[in-house]
């Protein structure tokens, strides 16, 4: 990393070549961001779908539950959209006490069944109502705001909403993480990711929704990202907030203006699928980002 030492002993990071930076991540575009190395991202079990309101259901229910190991994620979606059956939109359009009991046993990390038979019910009215969770989302979602978070924030706080008033109580705290609204401060990495899917339009992203504009659309922080970011000088906070992921993505937009979350899939292969930690290995010679992130002395 070529970085110096400030006055007060910080790390102070010199600016990035943003046109080399680009030309750099649209390698990685071309090299990374295809359908078949999606596994083992959990997108993957969108595309084993072919029907828009089938995917858009196992979009939202895989979003919210990428968390925790990659290998832990694919075994508790698998057993998820088994328990729902082929159908996942009809299963949430019939949802009833019946088909909450199957999912009585689920489990994934700290989110129980009873979480998500809450979530899909809130989803089944999201659909009685407006036809489709776009539709609902878009309810929300102002064109001219900088950026998705408002809109984000007014989905999340929306089903709360409905929750609140159809039980006569406040969400517990696994439907809220599940929904976690901007507002709290949260880097949103799983509802933005959602978003991404939805929105961006690619090999990899679905593009099913036509109403909220790529340019609007925050980058899905995570570990890797978030490693990644900091190394190509595009952020400088030591923690990963909602201001992280509005800092980086707003350092991808000086690179590409209409669609700043374009790299993000790539970026993450390195992270994921190559064991990137930030410290130098031989077969870092083979990467494109070697010239901005391999270690000066």
């Amino acid at each position: 990393m070529r970085m110096g030492i400030s006055a007060d002993g910080g790390h102070c990071f010199n600016p990035v070549d943003e046109s080399q930076m680009k030309v750099v991540l649209e390698k990685l575009y071309v090299r990374y961001n295809r359908r078949r190395l999606i596994e083992p991202d959990p997108l993957q079990f969108v595309y084993r779908y072919s029907s828009r309101a089938d995917m858009e259901i196992v979009a939202l229910l895989s979003a919210v539950l990428a968390y925790g190991r990659v290998r832990q994620i694919e075994k508790n979606l698998t057993n998820l959209f088994a328990r729902m059956g082929n159908n996942p939109f009809d299963f949430v359009l019939n949802f009833d006490e019946r088909a909450g009991a199957g999912l009585k046993k689920f489990k994934h990390r700290f989110t129980t069944g009873d979480n998500i038979s809450d979530l899909l019910f809130l989803l089944k009215t999201v659909i009685d109502r407006h036809g489709t969770i776009e539709a609902f989302f878009v309810q929300g979602y102002n064109s001219s705001d900088k950026n998705i978070i408002p809109a984000l924030s007014n989905f999340c706080g929306s089903l709360l909403r409905i929750y609140a008033e159809t039980f006569s109580r406040q969400p517990d705290r696994g439907l809220r993480y599940l929904l976690a609204d901007p507002n709290d401060r949260s880097a949103c990495k799983r509802l933005n990711l959602f978003l991404r899917w939805m929105v961006r339009d690619d090999d990899v992203d679905t593009g099913l929704w036509k109403s909220v504009d790529k340019a609007k659309l925050i980058v899905p922080v995570d570990v890797h990202i978030a490693r990644l970011c900091r190394i190509l000088k595009l952020y400088n906070r030591k923690t990963v907030s909602l201001a992280s992921a509005v800092e980086i993505t707003e350092s991808f937009a000086k690179i590409q203006p209409g669609d700043p979350v374009k790299y993000d899939f790539a970026l993450s292969r390195i992270g994921i699928v190559e064991n990137c930690n930030g410290k130098y290995k031989p077969h870092c010679d083979n990467c494109e980002l070697i010239a901005f992130c391999r270690e000066k002395h």
